[in-house]
């Protein structure tokens, strides 16, 4: 049987693990869900998660409006505690994180939230792009994988330039931010909506 994308998006949802962990536990397990949720279990890589499980305990939703109505965002961040959750400085995070969506239109969280799936269909159309045929393997890699991370910065909200300063990457300014608060804050999902889009 083959490892397909949902396959491993269920063992994710399931065990909260990463997608290179679930897509290893699943090839060890001849792609049996129940097995490899208990290889992860086994191999301690629930355990690391655990702090991350407290973080959907609190949290907050911000819902953004563009004036004129023509985009609109909604955010959810999560938190350990509902004190943080409620303080004035995590509102204008996540006001802040809904406005860089809302303005730079990603479409992931993280590089590892990138199915292999998107990756690969992204190598394809660069490789078809660029005429590689006369570099060096070595320098093509290269190319390829530079190509990959610009994609990467347009794709993936942690990944993009922070709107009011693009000399700042937007997890840079996130993580600035967050460790303020003194506990784990992590954004959990996004919904972006724009008219005829």
């Amino acid at each position: 049987m083959e490892i397909t994308t949902d396959l491993i998006m269920t063992l994710r949802k399931r065990t909260n693990a990463g997608i290179m962990d679930c897509k290893n536990a699943l090839k060890e397990a001849d792609c049996d869900i129940d097995r490899a949720g208990k290889i992860l279990r086994e191999k301690g890589i629930l355990k690391m998660q655990a702090r991350q499980d407290r973080l959907s305990d609190e949290g907050s939703i911000y819902s953004y409006i563009h004036p004129g109505g023509k985009v609109g965002v909604m955010v959810e961040i999560a938190s350990e505690t509902d004190f943080v959750a409620k303080s004035d400085d995590f509102t204008n995070l996540l006001k802040e994180t809904a406005l860089q969506i809302a303005g730079m239109k990603p479409s992931y969280i993280q590089k590892e939230d990138v199915s292999e799936t998107v990756l690969e269909e992204e190598k394809k159309l660069l490789l078809k792009d660029l005429d590689l045929s006369k570099k060096p393997p070595e320098m093509a890699e290269k190319i390829v994988e530079g190509k990959l991370s610009k994609f990467y910065e347009s794709a993936c909200l942690l990944e993009q330039p922070y709107f009011r300063d693009e000399k700042v990457k937007f997890k840079n300014y996130f993580n600035g931010a967050a460790a303020s608060f003194g506990e784990a804050v992590k954004i959990t999902r996004f919904t972006r909506y724009e008219i005829g889009q």
